[in-house]
């Protein structure tokens, strides 16, 4: 669905890469630097108990077991956002001096168990950022209960996770937001 969007707004567009990973690339009319906007795009292995008429019923595999699935932690507004910052910038292409790779980035999480590279650092092994380079990445992330609320910082910001597993017993939330 995504490449689909990408490609009816004229950009060029690569799939596959990081396994699940899509590329969009929007090449403005004049000369200039290249950046990248970055999304997550990938559903996690958790049970959407919100009771909503639109709340995820999707199954996917998981570590050889059928899980339910859904794009939480705001992976499906991720999405939207960037595929709206594409259709917005698309639209204004004659104006944009230079070019604007739009990275929709499976497996944020980490590598799936048993593999040894994902997400990021496989887009990255498999050349997601090398034609056209970009000079600098911007990604977001919502975070719910702050509304209105901007971070940023030069650098890295949330650009790594390390895996630690832990098992609880209790309701379902958000790891980082218990």
């Amino acid at each position: 669905m995504i490449a689909d969007h990408l490609r009816s707004l004229g950009l060029e567009v690569r799939t596959g890469v990081g396994k699940t990973g899509v590329i969009g690339v929007l090449r403005g009319a004049r000369p200039g630097r290249t950046v990248a906007l970055r999304a997550d795009m990938d559903a996690l292995p958790v049970q959407e108990a919100t009771g909503l008429d639109f709340a995820s019923s999707t199954t996917g595999t998981y570590m050889g077991n059928t899980v339910p699935v859904a794009h939480a932690c705001g992976h499906d507004m991720h999405m939207a956002m960037l595929m709206g910052a594409a259709e917005v910038l698309a639209g204004v292409k004659d104006r944009i001096a230079g070019t604007v790779v739009f990275v929709f980035q499976p497996a944020e999480e980490g590598a799936p168990p048993g593999e040894p590279k994902g997400g990021a650092a496989l887009m990255i092994a498999e050349g997601a950022l090398d034609d056209p380079k970009p000079e600098a990445i911007f990604g977001l992330h919502v975070v719910p209960g702050r509304p209105g609320s901007v971070f940023y910082r030069p650098e890295g910001f949330m650009a790594a996770s390390d895996r630690v597993d832990i098992r609880l017993k209790g309701k379902q939330t958000h790891g980082a937001w218990p």
